[in-house]
Formats: structure tokens, C-alpha cells, sequence
């Protein structure tokens, strides 16, 4: 069983050094990685992010395709 580690937006705000609301903003607008939503809770998985910050932290868009092309380093 893969066992990911899930990070809410004040954890995810504390790694990028935002603040919560910040972290929601910058998910209405594309600019981190697609969250998961779990029943009302909204979890970011936290290696999909770390790989995100290392590949130079893209646009979602670009960031997606940047994973189904194989070229992002997860």
C-alpha cells in the first residue's frame, strides 16, 4: 500500500512561507499543485509538492504536463 502524506493549506503555507489565505489564493488562481479533496477537507500531497518546489515550482498547467510528459523529477 502507497501511503502518501497529506499537508492541509496551513502546512503547505508554512513550507512556502505564505500565509493560509495566500496558499487558497494562489489555488483559485493555478499557480501550486491541484489539491485533493477529502469529503470537506482540501489536503495537498506533500511529495507532489516537494517535487513541484524542486523542478522551480510552475504554473499548474505547466507543472501537469510537465508530470504526464515524464519530464518532472517526482
Amino acid at each position: 500500500m502507497n501511503l502518501q502524506k497529506l499537508i492541509n493549506a496551513k502546512q503547505l503555507g508554512e513550507l512556502l512561507s505564505l500565509s493560509r489565505r495566500q496558499v487558497f489564493r494562489l489555488n483559485s488562481s493555478g499557480k501550486i499543485p491541484a489539491p485533493l479533496r477529502i469529503g470537506g477537507s482540501v489536503r495537498w500531497n506533500s511529495e507532489e509538492v516537494h517535487a513541484w518546489i524542486d523542478n522551480g515550482a510552475p504554473a499548474r498547467q505547466q507543472w501537469e504536463a510537465m508530470r504526464t510528459a515524464g519530464g518532472a523529477v517526482v
